[in-house]
């Protein structure tokens, strides 16, 4: 019998949804860089918090004991997971339960995934040193520093300008300055700098956005959920062969948030 992951966001979450939509690819409202700090009045996670601690690091060890008992496998996610500080990722209150496998309110309606889908779809996404990989979703940034373990070239888009400055802050003062972050709906990507080796999507559409098959590079491979809204969905990874056509590949049923923004108008 096929498992089921649930993978939604708020009540049901476990994966990043995806905001409101902003105007068409080209105005300056589609997207900006965000490389400012934190607006006044939020509460950015981790912002008071130690950069790591002896009891903080034994419990990242003991959470990637857990994730390796369940199957994951690839010896550079392992590592990233290893490394990356997730308990400055969550809100203060939160960093007593930040090791344990289940997402969490990060503010503004969102969560951080938890850590074994993290590392199911960055495992997926089969990363290697010199690749180019988009994030559609950045969040509190924690996928994104995943990524940034094992690739130097990181792209997120996230379309809550608070969020994805906060999360621009968090990560240069973490070190991850190879993180690339702007903001805008992700349906669009971000042409200026594809094509893209690997893609990691964090929300579900009905349908994957053609925007996001353009500017996957030949032979590169992107993992995104799949179907209805509100309902079951399927995590699939598609391959873009060196002629340009697809291979989509299931992988498990899911339970993602829908996507919103531009995709809302094409369901």
């Amino acid at each position: 019998m096929k498992r089921l992951v649930v993978l939604s966001f708020v009540a049901l979450a476990i994966g990043a949804a995806m905001p409101p939509a902003v105007a068409p690819l080209g105005s300056r409202e589609h997207g900006s860089e965000a490389q400012s700090p934190p607006a006044v009045g939020t509460s950015p996670p981790g912002e008071e918090r130690a950069p790591d601690r002896p009891a903080f690091v034994a419990k990242r060890h003991a959470m990637v004991d857990a994730l390796v008992r369940k199957g994951i496998r690839a010896p550079e996610v392992i590592a990233a997971m290893r490394e990356v500080p997730r308990h400055l990722f969550v809100p203060t209150g939160a960093t007593g339960v930040a090791y344990e496998d289940f997402p969490l309110a990060i503010g503004y309606g969102q969560t951080i995934s938890a850590p074994y889908v993290v590392a199911f779809m960055t495992e997926v996404l089969d990363l290697r040193p010199g690749m180019k990989v988009l994030e559609v979703g950045t969040g509190s940034g924690y996928q994104a520093a995943v990524l940034a373990a094992i690739i130097d070239r990181v792209y997120s888009v996230e379309i809550i300008p608070e969020l994805a400055r906060e999360a621009a802050a968090r990560l240069g003062r973490l070190g991850y300055d190879q993180v690339r972050i702007r903001t805008g709906d992700g349906y669009y990507g971000w042409i200026e700098e594809g094509p893209f080796d690997a893609m990691i999507v964090t929300a579900a559409a009905d349908h994957i956005p053609p925007p996001l098959l353009e500017q996957l590079a030949n032979g590169g491979r992107m993992v995104i959920p799949v179907g209805p809204r509100h309902a079951v969905q399927t995590l699939l990874v598609v391959t873009k062969r060196p002629d340009g056509t697809f291979v989509r590949t299931p992988l498990l049923p899911v339970r993602f948030v829908p996507m919103t923004g531009r995709v809302e108008a094409e369901e």
